[in-house]
């Protein structure tokens, strides 16, 4: 959802018209203050009836609006476009953002098939997805329209330093259990160290009652969703990602940027996102032992502490959502054939989740 508004108010910006068709959802106003029309559909695929009003319900958008490209960022939203185009040819393109998930393969329905990174397409590769479609666009979610001030209170909160941040759905594959496991033996290593915990999700009561159990229970703390992380991102000593799959998540550039010395496992795109280790320290996945060393290491050492959180700021300009959207615009005009030829004004239609 969130690469999605990004490119839709970017595209509007640059004088394309945009549609979103989504079940709506808290960022409508911020996409129609930035020139994008949105459109109601439900896309919610677990109700067969309300999948066949939406095949119906796209199928008069599309006739409505005559776009040149349908962009899917979700595998139902795939399914009903490659169905709708029966009757109207457009360029249907597809972003794979979970390729974790077995349905992924399901986006191999669009013209073009955008990997949000290398390891991404590598992996659609490997499940016979043609190279002649895929195209690798990484996220870059820095400078993005979405980030203006929070009004959930988060920002009013201290960190206790030293604070250990990470910032994740609450989910096992993003490696939580791992994370406060690996904080006992930081807490008892560094008696001062604080970890915070920010996001919510349907693993969250588990991590709570796991993190109840540890003896450092009071200095773990559970901040919930934030839609603005940066002040808390700004107050971290180091931040964290134990996740054990991740395509190319958006909150490495968030903590790159705000100067945060940066732990991470070794998977999927993080290690693009971290430069492959050059603006991070890269360790093996569900390895507590690993993140813990690596993190005490920083703790301990403050000028080694320093020296990551410069790392992390350096060679920023590629992670910048004006870069991803300028290269997610050269997909768009391959697919229509525009290439080598002077820049046109493109009808597109964002299909997304709400």
């Amino acid at each position: 959802m969130n690469v999605a508004v990004d490119l839709a108010c970017l595209q509007a910006i640059g004088g394309h018209k945009v549609f979103f068709a989504s079940a709506g959802g808290s960022y409508v106003d911020l996409i129609t203050q930035h020139g994008v029309s949105h459109l109601n559909l439900d896309q919610q695929w677990r109700r067969p009836a309300v999948l066949i009003q939406a095949l119906f319900r796209l199928r008069s958008i599309i006739e409505h609006t005559r776009p040149d490209i349908v962009h899917a960022h979700m595998m139902t939203g795939a399914m009903l476009a490659a169905a709708a185009r029966v009757t109207t040819r457009f360029q249907l393109i597809t972003t794979v953002h979970n390729e974790f998930q077995r349905s992924s393969i399901l986006m191999g329905v669009g013209d073009r098939v955008i990997a949000v990174s290398t390891a991404v397409a590598e992996h659609l590769q490997r499940r016979w997805l043609p190279d002649r479609k895929i195209r690798v666009v990484r996220n870059g979610p820095l400078g993005s329209p979405r980030r203006r001030p929070s009004a959930d209170g988060t920002t009013t909160v201290t960190l206790a330093r030293p604070a250990i941040v990470t910032l994740a759905g609450m989910y096992h594959r993003k490696g939580i259990g791992e994370l406060i496991t690996a904080f006992s033996r930081i807490g008892a290593e560094v008696s001062n160290a604080s970890l915070y915990i920010i996001g919510d999700g349907p693993d969250r009561a588990e991590f709570e009652a796991q993190a109840h159990a540890t003896p450092q229970a009071d200095r773990i703390h559970f901040l919930g969703f934030c839609r603005d992380p940066a002040p808390l991102l700004a107050q971290a000593d180091v931040f964290v990602l134990a996740s054990r799959k991740d395509p190319m998540p958006l909150v490495i550039p968030e903590a790159r940027e705000a100067g945060c010395a940066i732990v991470a496992t070794n998977v999927d795109g993080i290690p693009e996102g971290l430069d492959h280790g050059e603006a991070g320290i890269l360790v093996p996945p569900r390895d507590p032992n690993a993140l813990a060393a690596a993190i005490v290491a920083l703790l301990t050492n403050p000028e080694q502490l320093a020296a990551w959180r410069e790392r992390a700021r350096s060679n920023l300009d590629w992670l910048h959502v004006e870069r991803t959207a300028l290269e997610t615009m050269r997909v768009y005009e391959e697919a229509l054939g525009l290439v080598n030829r002077p820049p046109q004004r493109v009808t597109g239609v964002s299909l997304s989740a709400p």
